[in-house]
C-alpha cells in the first residue's frame, strides 16, 4: 500500500471542494447576470411572452394531471388514516396545509424542470455546440441577456401561477375520493380547507415557488453554456450529460431549498 495515501485523499478532497467553489461563484454570477439584465434586453416583450407559453402553458397539461392524483392520493390516504383515529373532519385541513405549504410548490418545480428546463439546457446547449452562441458575441449581442434573462423573467411568472393551479386542482382530488369516493362530510371538508388556511402559509408556498423558479431555469441555463468546456461534455453525447445533470441538479436544489426555506418559515 502507498505510505502516502492518505495526503493524495486530501488533496482529492481539497481539488473537489476547490472545484465545487468554483463552479458555485461561476453559477451565482451567471444567475445574478441573467436576473440583472432582464431590464437591459432588446424588444424583450415578445421573447418573454415566448418563453411564459413554454414554460407555463405547456406545462400545465402535466400540472394538471399531477395535481389531480397527488390530491386523490392524499384524500384517500387521508380519509382512511384519519378514520382510524374519528377525526375524519380534519381531511380539509390536512390535504390543503399539506398541498400549499409543500407538494404544490415542489411537485411543480419538478414537473417544470423535466418538461421545460431539460429543453431549456438542451436547446442552450446545441446553440453553444454550433457556436451560435460565439455568434452573438461577435455581434456584440450579451448572449445571457438574450437567452437566459426571458426565461428567468417567465418562470417567476409561470412558477406562483402553476402553483396555485397545483394547489386548487389538488384539492378538487382530494375532494373526489376523501369524500365522494369514501363518503366523507363535504362541508367539512371545505370549511377546514379554509379555515386552516393562513395568510402565512401562501405566502410561504409562493415564496418558495419564486424561489424553485430563479434557481432551477438558472441550473439549467447554466448547464447548457457549459457544453463544449471540457473534453467529456462535448457534441451531442455532452449535450445528453448536461441536460441529464441538469435536471437532477435542480431536483436537488429544490429539495434543499425547500427545507431551507421550510425552516425560516418555522422559526
Amino acid at each position: 500500500m502507498d505510505a502516502h495515501w492518505p495526503l493524495k485523499a486530501c488533496s482529492a478532497v481539497g481539488r473537489w471542494g476547490i472545484n465545487g467553489l468554483q463552479h458555485l461563484g461561476a453559477f451565482v454570477l451567471f444567475m445574478l447576470s441573467g436576473f440583472y439584465t432582464i431590464s437591459s434586453v432588446n424588444g424583450p416583450g415578445f421573447k418573454i411572452r415566448q418563453q411564459i407559453f413554454f414554460i407555463g402553458v405547456k406545462s400545465l397539461p402535466v400540472i394538471l394531471l399531477v395535481g389531480l392524483f397527488t390530491g386523490m392520493v392524499l384524500g384517500l390516504q387521508g380519509q382512511y388514516t384519519l378514520s382510524q383515529f374519528g377525526s375524519e373532519g380534519l381531511l380539509g385541513s390536512a390535504v390543503a396545509l399539506t398541498l400549499v405549504r409543500e407538494l404544490g410548490p415542489v411537485l411543480t418545480g419538478f414537473m417544470v424542470v423535466g418538461q421545460a428546463g431539460s429543453s431549456m439546457t438542451s436547446e442552450i446547449g446545441i446553440m453553444r455546440n454550433s457556436e451560435q452562441i460565439d455568434a452573438f458575441q461577435t455581434l456584440a449581442i450579451n448572449p445571457i441577456g438574450f437567452l437566459v434573462a426571458p426565461r428567468i423573467f417567465a418562470a417567476l411568472i409561470c412558477f406562483p401561477f402553476l402553483t396555485a393551479i397545483f394547489d386548487l386542482i389538488g384539492l378538487f382530488g382530494g375532494y373526489l375520493t376523501g369524500i365522494l369516493l369514501m363518503g366523507g362530510d363535504a362541508g367539512s371538508y371545505w370549511y377546514r380547507v379554509d379555515a386552516s388556511l393562513a395568510a402565512m402559509d401562501v405566502v410561504e408556498g409562493f415564496s418558495k415557488s419564486l424561489v424553485f423558479g430563479l434557481l432551477t431555469t438558472s441550473i439549467c441555463c447554466y448547464y447548457g453554456f457549459l457544453v463544449n468546456q471540457s473534453a467529456s461534455t462535448f457534441g451531442s453525447k455532452g449535450v445528453s450529460k448536461v441536460t441529464t445533470a441538469a435536471v437532477v441538479t435542480s431536483s436537488i436544489v429544490i429539495l434543499a431549498s425547500d427545507f431551507i426555506i421550510t425552516s425560516l418559515f418555522l422559526t
